[in-house]
């Protein structure tokens, strides 16, 4: 073989590659991220040649040694990338050889780079996976602890961002808390589709020696190996699932993001977020602005990117392995990385939050918001709902005209409406008759939020066993 073509393929060629060619089509830069489960899988494939005949005992410790001394090097700095060695499989693959000598060259039998970085991605993304459910749960419990302490600070709850009808934020942060349950839910599901193993398939076909994939699967922990080796080497269906399980994820919180931007405006003034989440400004010296859920808002973008990426990334692939597939990693880790950031970034400020109660509940006296409550009295004293509904109306109406809240009004204002409107109608028109009446599951009532939350930690304490 020409030393001047690569030692790992070079056997075909007579020319070695171009230099620019080498460096483009490099991927160490960014895949060295996988030497753990790279080294991982490879620690797993030599127990498995060993187990068959493949690799002697000694072939095989020698193989193990050699790996574990190479990952306290990479965790230490002390490991020299080489761009020419292409990728962190053949850097460690190239390592090894040069540490153990010709036993170095046969951790590779049975197996392909295609294998190899499916199995390593699935090995990285099982764990990122592992880290994004732990935040999600201490996300989760910082909004029961929170909304445990606001289930009875009443704020306006709102449709079309007009006032519609009273709740509290305790209820309020119990919406979010259940969003993020079904993004739980998302992301486990995803994680069985993950925990799939891929080595063994080699390039495309399998492998001629005896391998025991079964074996290798136990080893790393996955449930079973793939049923096609075509599949196991040339999908990424997982890592777009992943990606949308994350848009997904993003999404809800960017709603989050856009309330809690408009709650800390001084035209809500609902929360204060402590000054260590937000930042001032380099000309107003008044400003506090509220840079984390601005920017947790803005990086869904870059998660939704990344979807359509590795969605275009598979589009129209003909099995099964193809240079495209390259062009995962990068997409996945930056989706990845900006989920777990977000999340952190959440988890530490949301049980930090202040509510401005007094704020809140002026907010919710205005715009009529128990205006509903009243057309469910009407209902109740055997008023058709839709009559009802023109009743109160008309009383908002006259409320607007006079600037009067429905519980301000006098009972003969009141009666001008309707004759059969009595003393007990204004147990309705307050704010906290109004939630305390929705005392039904999944209702605004106090007493509803409070066993809701109990529900919840019921629900994180299962996930935990």
């Amino acid at each position: 073989m020409s030393k001047e073509t690569n030692q790992q393929w070079g056997g075909r060629f007579s020319e070695p590659t171009d230099a620019f060619v080498a460096r483009f089509t490099a991927s160490v830069d960014f895949d060295k991220r996988l030497y753990r489960h790279d080294i991982q899988g490879s620690v797993a494939h030599a127990r498995m040649l060993a187990k068959v005949g493949v690799l002697t005992e000694e072939e095989r410790d020698a193989i193990i040694r050699g790996l574990g001394e190479i990952r306290v090097e990479i965790e230490r700095g002390e490991f020299e990338w080489s761009v020419e060695l292409e990728d962190v499989h053949m850097n460690i693959e190239a390592a090894l050889t040069k540490k153990i000598g010709i036993t170095g060259k046969k951790l590779h039998t049975g197996r392909s780079r295609n294998d190899q970085v499916a199995t390593d991605i699935r090995l990285y993304m099982r764990d990122e996976i592992d880290l994004i459910l732990a935040e999600v749960s201490r996300l989760q419990q910082g909004l029961l602890n929170l909304a445990e302490q606001e289930a009875d600070t009443i704020m306006p709850g709102f449709t079309h961002l007009q006032t519609a009808q009273p709740v509290t934020f305790g209820h309020h942060l119990l919406a979010w808390f259940e969003m993020l349950s079904r993004d739980y839910e998302r992301f486990a599901d995803c994680r069985k589709r993950v925990n799939i193993m891929p080595l063994g398939a080699a390039a495309l076909a399998g492998t001629t020696y005896p391998i025991d994939r079964h074996y290798t699967a136990e080893l790393l922990q996955f449930d079973a190996p793939a049923g096609n080796s075509l599949d196991a080497v040339s999908d990424r269906d997982f890592g777009i699932e992943f990606c949308a399980a994350a848009s997904l994820l993003l999404m809800h919180m960017t709603r989050m993001s856009e309330e809690l931007v408009l709650w800390t405006s001084a035209q809500f003034n609902f929360i204060n977020l402590p000054d260590r989440f937000c930042t001032g400004s380099s000309i107003m010296p008044q400003k506090k602005n509220p840079d984390v859920p601005e920017l947790v808002r803005g990086k869904s973008g870059r998660v939704y990117g990344h979807l359509i990426s590795l969605l275009t990334l598979m589009k129209s692939q003909p099995l099964a392995y193809n240079k495209d597939n390259q062009e995962d990693k990068e997409p996945l880790f930056d989706a990845v990385d900006t989920v777990k950031g977000c999340l952190r970034a959440f988890g530490d400020m949301v049980p930090a939050i202040e509510s401005r109660k007094d704020q809140m509940r002026e907010a919710a006296r205005r715009g009529f918001s128990t205006a509903t409550d009243l057309a469910d009295y009407l209902v109740r004293k055997g008023v058709a709902f839709r009559d009802a509904h023109e009743i109160v109306g008309l009383s908002v109406a006259y409320g607007i005209k006079t600037g009067k809240d429905l519980s301000d009004m006098t009972l003969e204002e009141l009666q001008q409406f309707s004759d059969v409107i009595a003393d007990d109608v204004f147990a309705v028109l307050t704010l906290e008759g109004s939630v305390a009446a929705r005392n039904h599951i999944g209702g605004t009532a106090p007493d509803q939020v409070r066993a809701a939350v109990i529900r919840g930690r019921d629900l994180l304490a299962a996930r935990a066993d």
